[in-house]
This record gives C-alpha cells, structure tokens and sequence, in this order.
C-alpha cells in the first residue's frame, strides 16, 4: 500500500504534524538538498532504520527549527554558538556534531529513542536552515510542546534520492504515512546543478573529540587542538570553510571521518 502523497502547501504542512505527534509516524519530507524521513519517538525511528536498511551505527540527525531550540538541546561554547548564528543568518545548511545539554537529554522520548538518535559517546548532529519545509514542522512542533523531530535521508541506505521524490524508493515510498513532494522546492536550491554535479547532503562539522568531548576554545590563539573538523562535505562547503577560518584560527577536514 503505497504512502499518502501530497503537494507542499508552501507553509507548515499540519497533517505531517499531526502524524508525528500521534506516535510511531513517519513522514517524507523535501529540504534544501533532497528528502528526509521524519520520526519523532521510538517506533518511528525504529521504521526508519527498517525500511532504509540503515546500520544503527548511524544515528538519526535532530532538527532545530530555531536558535533557542538548539541552545535548549545542545552543548555549546560561545564560539560554537557564534558559529551557528552566522550559518543561521546567513540561511545556510549546516550540522554539528555535539553533545547534549542535560536538559536536552530530559526531553528525548524516554521510550529508547536515545541509542537511535546518539552515537557511542553521546553526540548527536544538531542541524539547522535544513529547509523551509522541515523548518516550519520542526519549529512548530518544538514551539507547540509536542517535542523533537529526526531525521535520515530518504533513499535506501548508501543511495542518493536525487532530489527527486521518485527517487526514495519503492520501500520507503510505500512504508511512509505521508509523502510531501516538492521537487521544484529543492531544485530551486541548486538550479544550474545537474544530477552529476548537485549535493545531496549538508556539510557537517565535528565541534568533539574522541571521547565526545567539546573541543577548547580558542579565544583568538592559534594551533589549538582538538580543533573543529569539517567531517563531510556537502552544499554551501565553500561558504562554511570561509566561516571556519573567519571564526577559528584552527580547523581541519577529514570527510568521511565520523563514519
């Protein structure tokens, strides 16, 4: 049986909502550089890793809809934080891998969700400006008290969707409770990119060690280490590394490192 499907609306799409907050939902969702599947507890993610063959290994991300909601739920440092402003003014997709404030760990589902959205230390990728659609949804959910929104993308785990909705695959396709389409919304992120050339991912930066430790900061010093590390590349790489060097006088890049 083939998932409901519909058109985004343009705003917050408030039967994707109301999936979500009813328990064990799972929607598909378009952002800037293709679909993502949303869950919201337990059961949800546990269908998301189902249907995309995904190793549990590879947490799902968690959304931040606003400033506030990422402050609430994540560890930072004024650098850190100062970074993430940047990104969020500048309306650029961008995660983080960081650890959990203790209050943001009190408002993970208490139903397991935690060992499927943290890694074995305890980090997460907080990502925000993933796109308007998801945006809407995360930060009404996290305004409306129903809680937090992750996410993976949709196509078959180590496959791109191609920023196309008939690229997420039969299984998820006909697993999801809902599938909200807007291809024209993510190609008019990336209009000149062709299917050879596009980003299908964001950039993440790894802000902790080893041990999922924050990494020093630096207060204008140089070769201070541990250091930020640009741990995938993805859209906006460029913009993102300029921001790195005008926030950090040490960074590195090791894509495909976190995994």
């Amino acid at each position: 049986m083939a998932a409901e499907r519909v058109q985004w609306n343009g705003g917050l799409q408030e039967e994707a909502d109301a999936i979500l907050a009813k328990g064990g939902g799972i929607v598909v969702c378009p952002t800037k550089v293709g679909y993502i599947i949303l869950a919201a507890d337990h059961e949800g993610l546990e269908r998301k890793f189902r249907v995309k063959g995904r190793a549990r290994n590879k947490p799902g991300v968690v959304l931040c809809g606003s400033m506030e909601q990422l402050r609430t739920l994540a560890r930072l440092t004024p650098e850190i934080e100062e970074f993430y402003r940047l990104h969020w003014e500048q309306d650029i997709l961008m995660g983080c891998i960081l650890p959990w404030s203790e209050e943001g760990r009190a408002l993970i589902p208490d139903d397991g969700s935690a060992e499927l959205v943290m890694d074995g230390r305890g980090t997460s990728c907080f990502i925000i400006k993933f796109g308007t659609p998801g945006e809407l949804l995360a930060r009404s959910r996290w305004d409306a008290g129903r809680g937090l929104t992750f996410a993976s993308s949709a196509n078959p785990s180590g496959q791109g969707n191609r920023g196309v909705v008939e690229g997420i695959g039969e299984a998820i396709a006909a697993e999801a409770d809902l599938v909200i389409e807007g291809d024209e919304y993510v190609r008019s992120i990336q209009p000149e990119a062709t299917s050879e050339t596009r980003y299908e991912q964001g950039v993440m930066v790894s802000f902790v060690d080893g041990r999922g430790a924050l990494v020093p900061e630096q207060g204008g010093k140089r070769s201070v280490v541990p250091a930020p590390t640009v741990i995938r590349k993805g859209l906006d790489i460029d913009r993102i590394m300029m921001n790195l060097s005008a926030c950090f006088n040490s960074w590195d890049y090791r894509h495909g490192e976190y995994y």
